[in-house]
């Protein structure tokens, strides 16, 4: 049996997928969702928001016993680990973790008898991982942009501009406001790194995926940039891990979980990646040609490229791609939580977001359009967050469903330009990509047919397949098998809706400047 096993962090949940390459199956999926299954952390979402001001952060301890959980549920529900060949992962893309020199003794130490979080909560010099949604650094991005030379300097050596997410500027902040605490840091690790090192027994790379969503790694090198991380904070090349390609085998997985859950100590550990660029592999878009959409708590717009290309207005970002070269991606903060938004206002289910609800109105919604940024917004920057519509008046709850998601996608549509590629078809993944509605209104706002696969789990998948690659599986194979359009779930665009939003892009455009 040839198993493989892709672990995806996401924002609110751990979910496990396990690959069988032998007969092209996935044979187990199991997940934790974190507020439900881990109450005692008090994080009904993944993360806690409440401290105001753009803070966001999660608990490190939580993704510990989640990891716990998640493999002693695969056991439970009768999995065979000592078959799995290799494991990789995916994390939440951003999220840092603050580490103590305790850290790389300690993971190497783990007993069996006890949980992780009990054995590695006093390795945190940070009780606290502030993640992708923290946008707080506002004046650390000014500060290294301003020492760097101007925004496009910065992403001429990192692929972006500074980005308040990135962890670059959250170090910054952290060791401007918590110096003592900063000193006490021997390590920092992304969220990836972390799971990766908790795995491998041991302190492991960062790979290049990860890696260039940090404002510190130099893109086209594939390595840290000794200017950038000069200026981001003081000693901080001594507190980070190396830098290895997302290929790269850290070794043996650890005798904790070899022990504790029976897999065999023969079981790789594959450096993990982040999540966008494990969803481009898990979407079968690891090479050229496919545009990817991802739908979760964020909306993520992803493409491979065979060179790295920059957004010349800074919201766009070049990544590495897990498999070689790069991949872009832009990012909208105002993604299922807004859908959410509006469906509770009107105490809605998702039935309402269906083709058949967003049959009571017609494409382009009469020309009522919404922005639709319920929080403060990345992509395009805006600071208030609130619901602004074109028009003034009582609109009923079919005009809000609808508009929230026009709005979504032709900013989506509007921002994703700057890739100068007209794509021929789309690859939507994602927890709401099973919507029809949904699915349609991307494709009429794109104009182009709408591909979904039979799993949604992209992210774990990618994982998954990553772990196989570097095991010597190929990838070509791999993605035929793994990565199949479920022709049954195409959605084609309706006739007329090249027209409708073309012309109704142009009036979004005008409405967003209007209103910054």
């Amino acid at each position: 049996m040839a198993h493989f096993l892709g672990l995806d962090a996401s924002t609110q949940s751990l979910t496990a997928v396990l690959i069988d390459t032998d007969d092209g199956s996935i044979i187990h999926v199991c997940s934790v969702n974190f507020g439900k299954d881990l109450p005692s952390f008090g994080l009904p979402h993944g993360y806690d928001d409440s401290r105001g001001g753009g803070v966001v952060f999660s608990n490190p301890l939580m993704w510990l016993d989640a990891l716990d959980l998640v493999l002693q549920r695969m056991v439970d529900d009768g999995v065979d680990l000592s078959s799995v060949r290799g494991v990789s992962g995916s994390g939440q893309q951003h999220g840092s973790v603050y580490l103590t020199s305790e850290f790389r003794q300690r993971v190497g130490d783990l007993q069996p008898s006890k949980s992780l979080s009990a054995q590695l909560a006093d390795c945190l010099s940070r009780d606290e991982a502030p993640i992708w949604m923290d946008n707080s650094t506002s004046q650390e991005c000014a500060e290294i942009t301003a020492t760097l030379g101007g925004s496009q300097e910065v992403c001429r050596r990192s692929g972006s501009v500074a980005t308040e997410r990135f962890t670059g500027p959250q170090i910054r902040k952290f060791a401007k406001e918590s110096p003592a605490q900063y000193a006490a840091t021997d390590r920092i690790h992304l969220v990836s790194s972390f799971f990766a090192s908790i795995l491998a027994g041991s302190d492991v790379a960062i790979d290049r995926g990860d890696g260039a969503g940090m404002n510190l790694m130099n893109l086209s090198r594939g390595e840290w940039d000794d200017e950038l991380v000069a200026t981001t904070a003081d000693g901080l090349s001594g507190k980070l891990p190396d830098v290895k390609e997302s290929s790269a085998v850290s070794g043996s997985i650890s005798t904790y979980f070899v022990e504790k859950y029976g897999f065999s100590s023969d079981c790789a550990t594959v450096l993990w990646s982040g999540d966008n660029p494990c969803s481009l592999v898990g979407m079968g878009a690891a090479q050229p040609g496919s545009l990817v959409i991802s739908l979760g708590t964020s909306d993520t717009v992803f493409a491979s490229m065979p060179e790295a290309k920059f957004d010349p207005q800074g919201f766009g970002h070049a990544f590495g791609n897990p498999m070689g070269g790069f991949m872009s991606l832009t990012c909208f903060k105002n993604g299922s939580l807004a859908r959410e938004a509006v469906k509770d206002r009107f105490e809605l289910d998702w039935s309402a977001f269906d083709a058949e609800s967003l049959s009571e109105t017609a494409m382009g919604n009469g020309g009522l359009m919404m922005l639709p940024f319920f929080e403060p917004e990345i992509t395009p920057r805006m600071d208030t967050g609130g619901i602004v519509f074109n028009r003034d008046g009582d609109h009923s709850p079919a005009q809000w469903v609808r508009a929230v998601l026009e709005g979504q996608f032709l900013n989506m549509r509007l921002h994703s330009q700057w890739l100068g590629i007209a794509p021929q078809r789309i690859r939507l993944t994602g927890g709401a990509s099973r919507n029809n509605g949904i699915a349609q209104v991307i494709a009429n706002v794109f104009a182009v047919p709408v591909d979904r696969l039979v799993t949604t789990e992209s992210a774990g998948l990618g994982a998954a397949i990553r772990a196989a690659s570097a095991c010597g599986e190929s990838l070509d194979v791999l993605e035929s098998v793994f990565c199949k359009v479920d022709e049954a779930f195409t959605v084609m665009p309706e006739s007329g809706a090249a027209e409708v939003y073309d012309a109704l892009l142009s009036s979004f455009s005008e409405f967003l400047v209007s209103k910054k």
